[in-house]
Parts: structure tokens; sequence; C-alpha cells
């Protein structure tokens, strides 16, 4: 699991951390991408993820079948983490977008509207 971002809020890493899994999470800054040659994860970004134009952070999950993209914010504002636990547990259904394999290439496809971005699997915890 990934999160793509530009900066987090003052405190949003921290929580992130105190949740469980949070240090694991692979996190990835655009602003610090270089001139010289990407990386393969930054080459990904770069050419499949920031040209869908979702808002930052999000969250990618690489699966054999696809990489699910989902965005963290609600309200122009980076959601709790606490979220991302529900958001991973739903996200080969409930995704913005998903790059699935074609020939040498990925091709995009759209998932659930960008204002929809409810914690369902939270809520039918509840």
């Amino acid at each position: 699991m990934l999160i793509v971002h530009q900066g987090f809020p003052p405190d949003w890493l921290a929580e992130l951390l105190k949740q469980p899994g949070g240090g694991g999470h692979f996190r990835i800054d655009v602003r610090h991408f270089g001139e010289g040659d990407p990386t393969p994860v930054e080459w990904l970004v770069r050419q499949h993820v920031l040209p869908l134009s979702l808002p930052l952070p999000l969250l990618m999950r690489v699966t054999d079948e696809a990489i699910f993209l989902r965005h963290l914010t609600r309200g122009e504002q980076p959601v709790h983490p606490s979220e991302i636990f529900w958001f991973l547990e739903e996200i080969a259904k409930r995704h913005h977008a998903r790059l699935r394999p074609d020939g040498a290439s990925l091709e995009a496809e759209t998932g659930m509207p960008l204002t929809d971005n409810e914690a369902r699997a939270m809520l039918d915890s509840l």
C-alpha cells in the first residue's frame, strides 16, 4: 500500500503513525520528484496516477489484477488517518480509479464519483 501526497496538514502524519499498521504505509511525496531518471514507483505515479487528476493524498493498492486508487479527502481536507483501514477494506469495490494491465501499458478505468468518499465498511460495522 502506498500513499501518494504533496505534504500533510500539521499532526496528520503523527496521527497516521499511531494507527495500527500506520508506520508500514509507504509514502511518496510528489514535491520531491527529481529531474533525473525516476524510480519505478515515481515513473508509475508520474505516467499513470498524476494524469488522472485525483485529489491528493491518495491510496494505491497493488494487486495481481489491478492498481486501485482512492483519494483521502473529504470536504477538501484529508480524512482522519483512522479511516484508511476502512478504505483499504473496501478498495476493490469502492475506488475512484483502477489501473489494469493492458499489454505493455495500463488502462485507466473510473470508479465511484470523486465526491463519494465515505468509509462504507466503517458505517456498515456500526
